[in-house]
């Protein structure tokens, strides 16, 4: 048997609760433990008069039945002064059912502003005030729900009820907004359409309709609606007799009647009305940024010269066969994309994730000159991007959905070889597969990176579409990265980060320009308070927790890393890592520390075993470099002019010599003891300075065509040890190798 519904401990206000449904819902609230206020003015159906027995008879009733209740006699209009009654008597309010309404039925015509006045002010602004009173009390406890009574009247339309109709279409709008807002802080608000015999009704019912529509038949769905299990919010439900149904809006495809510099005409509304009325192909809009999406489309399709239709595959279409061609898309090449980059874009992806000057062990990761200079495994991610942001996945044949629903689910990243700091990768994706979840559907997309002819990475992203699935293809697969979920047991270690408020705008700067994580306004149309930071953004945070927890920022031991996205964080948040390490696995989940709610889950990060390392000294092979005929010059040199060079340079220095990225030659010119000396390898011993530069970058110093200075500064000459040395380049280079 499933477990019943219980509201032990919570305090519930019903207006109108004297008789009819708010009757119903007071006792039905009190039946299962609720603390309840029995609000009611007793007045006439019309709003004239009033009388506190209404109210005292149902206390009587549910403290006859053992139950906890107050009576209440303010109008609704005295919002402050209904909700203090529940804190005086109970000490909090918990759940607000707006259900307080009278009638002033009138033919259009003959509606008087006094008629139309009290409507709005019992049903709109009596709600409205009741609910902002209890508001902030909701908000600080992290918790309330809130109901709203509309009428069929106000969604269709009622003969002589146009003041009525009003105002009960009014709280559809003002209950929307309510979910929208109070959504952060656990406070979901529904609104119901109920159909009961009441002292409203039977004066437009017959009295055997009236007798069958008991309120006792309402009061379960606003009970479940009202319940801390359930996670209904911004719903409009109509319910009578036993039966509920849920009501969303359905919208045409439309027409488009206007085109680049074409004056706009009747004429072309006239032509196209077959078209703006064609039902046979709809979208659902569910929020603002879905309604106004088709006019944002058309003002971006202006811009080109062609004429605009509205298509599909541009709005959120109806589930179905047609909508998702699975066999068409998996398999599918998109086009490969190209990211250029140099030192700039590591070191900003680092900041980006929230690497700082103030940790010394991150400066390799923030600057060019530092002998260990390296990208962070999880920079991986931002060539990948081209293929998302680049529209391609619009290209994919049998994909006939909306991507504005999209929702980044889950990642992987595998790093073949540690990321260049510069250089230019290549990427191919291609369609892996695509699931129905039934409530959307979810595209694997997977995309290899290489630079040259080495793949590099791997890049999993598994893409949830919003409700597209339903088309009849498969749950799951075997090409999807798992996710992994931790021991059980305490975490190994735990590391913390707090989010700068500027974190998502730092982030984008990688290239994620999505206006969700820096425009206010739309994060709102998304239902976000403020906009919020990018899932890959925590990603890194979490990749680089582990990378110094356990691999002392060693880069070459970072093999992948797998993450699902389960809550979004706000820039300003604390981002916890917590971490199990089970051999070369290390398990993580990644929490906001202020709520404590998991952002990231069922992720992993595993590290190459010591047996699948390369040696640290050893060099890459090489072909003959250009700069070989340089350094075999300095040694000729230092055979007939040793002693005088010693006097005046009086130093060792190595040079590393790079090549795509990997150091394939190192050379040691001694001018510090004896005669001095020149060769291949890596210094014996005490070495003053460390140069580090590409074959191409020496040869363009060694001939004079790149200044050291503008090199070491442009993050093509590294200098370890004493940079003040570097000066005596050009006396080696220039003055005794006679360049």
């Amino acid at each position: 048997m499933a477990t019943p519904l219980r509201f032990d401990g919570k305090v519930v206000l019903v207006t109108g609760a004297g008789g009819g449904l708010g009757r119903a819902y007071a006792l039905a609230f009190a039946e299962r433990g609720a603390s309840v206020v029995v609000n009611d003015l007793g007045s006439t159906t019309s709003g004239g008069g009033r009388n506190s027995s209404a109210a005292d008879r149902v206390v009587e009733e549910i403290k006859a039945k053992g139950g906890k209740a107050v009576a209440n006699y303010d109008s609704v209009e005295d919002g402050e002064k209904v909700v203090q009654t529940a804190l005086d008597a109970f000490g909090r309010i918990d759940v607000v059912i707006n259900n307080a309404g009278i009638l002033r039925d009138r033919s259009f015509p003959r509606i008087s502003d006094a008629d139309w006045d009290i409507i709005q002010r019992v049903h709109l602004r009596g709600s409205f005030l009741v609910s902002r009173a209890a508001w902030n009390h909701m908000k600080n406890q992290k918790y309330g729900r809130i109901i709203m009574t509309a009428s069929a009247a106000g969604i269709y339309g009622n003969f002589g009820q146009a003041n009525y109709s009003a105002a009960k279409l009014g709280l559809l709008g003002l209950s929307n907004t309510l979910a929208i807002e109070g959504r952060k802080y656990n406070i979901f608000s529904n609104t119901i359409a109920p159909l009961a015999g009441s002292r409203l009704t039977e004066t437009v019912m017959p009295p055997d309709l009236v007798n069958a529509l008991k309120p006792d038949y309402v009061a379960p769905l606003v009970l479940w609606l009202c319940h801390e299990s359930c996670q209904e919010n911004g719903g409009l439900y109509e319910v009578g007799a036993g039966w509920i149904g849920k009501l969303r809006w359905e919208r045409s495809l439309g027409a488009v009647v206007r085109k680049k510099n074409i004056p706009t005409t009747p004429e072309a509304v006239r032509d196209n009305w077959g078209k703006i009325c064609d039902f046979d192909h709809v979208s659902y809009p569910q929020s603002t940024e879905d309604s106004m999406r088709p006019i944002y489309e058309l003002v971006f399709k202006l811009d080109s010269e062609e004429g605009v239709t509205m298509n599909p595959t541009s709005q959120r279409v109806s589930g179905g066969f047609s909508t998702i061609d699975a066999g068409q898309a998996v398999g599918y090449q998109l086009p490969s994309s190209t990211y250029s980059y140099n030192h700039l874009q590591p070191i900003l992806y680092a900041l980006g994730v929230g690497m700082s000057t103030k940790e010394a062990d991150h400066l390799k990761f923030l600057y060019e000159g530092s002998e260990d200079f390296s990208c962070l495994p999880t920079f991986g991610v931002i060539p990948s991007m081209a293929a998302m942001m680049s529209g391609g996945l619009a290209t994919v044949p049998g994909l006939n959905i909306d991507f504005t629903r999209l929702l980044h689910g889950e990642q992987y990243l595998e790093v073949y070889k540690p990321l260049p700091t510069s250089g230019q990768l290549t990427s191919t994706a291609s369609i892996a597969d695509v699931l129905d979840k039934g409530s959307g559907a979810v595209i694997l997309l997977d995309v290899h990176t290489y630079c040259g002819k080495d793949l590099i990475c791997y890049n999993q992203f598994s893409i949830f579409i919003v409700g597209a699935g339903g088309f009849g293809g498969k749950r799951t697969s075997e090409k999807l990265k798992p996710t992994a979920n931790p021991p059980n047991r305490a975490p190994d270690a735990v590391l913390s980060d707090v989010t700068s408020a500027d974190q998502a705008a730092l982030y984008r700067l990688s290239g994620d320009w999505n206006p969700l994580h820096i425009d206010p306004s739309f994060a709102a149309l998304g239902g976000f308070q403020k906009p919020i930071l990018h899932g890959l953004c925590s990603f890194g945070f979490a990749g680089r927790h582990v990378l110094k927890q356990f691999a002392d920022n060693d880069v070459t031991k970072f093999k992948a890393i797998k993450v699902r996205f389960a809550k979004p964080v706000l820039p300003g948040q604390t981002l916890q890592t917590e971490m199990w390490k089970e051999g070369n696995r290390i398990y993580l989940q990644s929490k906001v520390k202020e709520t404590g709610q998991v952002a990231i889950a069922g992720a992993y990060v595993d590290l190459k075993l010591a047996a699948q390392l390369s040696p640290s000294n050893e060099l890459s092979e090489a072909p003959e470099l250009k700069s070989d005929v340089i350094f075999k010059e300095i040694i000729r040199r230092i055979k007939d002019l040793g002693a005088e060079m010693v006097a005046k340079v009086n130093a060792i220095f190595q040079w590393d010599i790079t090549k795509d990225g990997k150091t394939v030659a190192q050379w040691t010119i001694n001018l510090k003891n004896g005669p001095g000396e020149a060769y291949r390898g890596p210094a014996q011993g005490h070495v003053d300075t460390v140069f580090t530069v590409s074959d191409t970058d020496f040869m363009e110093i060694a001939m004079g065509k790149l200044n050291p200075q503008k090199a070491f500064f442009a993050g093509k000459l590294k200098v370890k040890g004493n940079i003040m040395l570097s000066q005596k380049l050009e006396l080696i280079l220039k003055d005794y190798a006679k360049l």
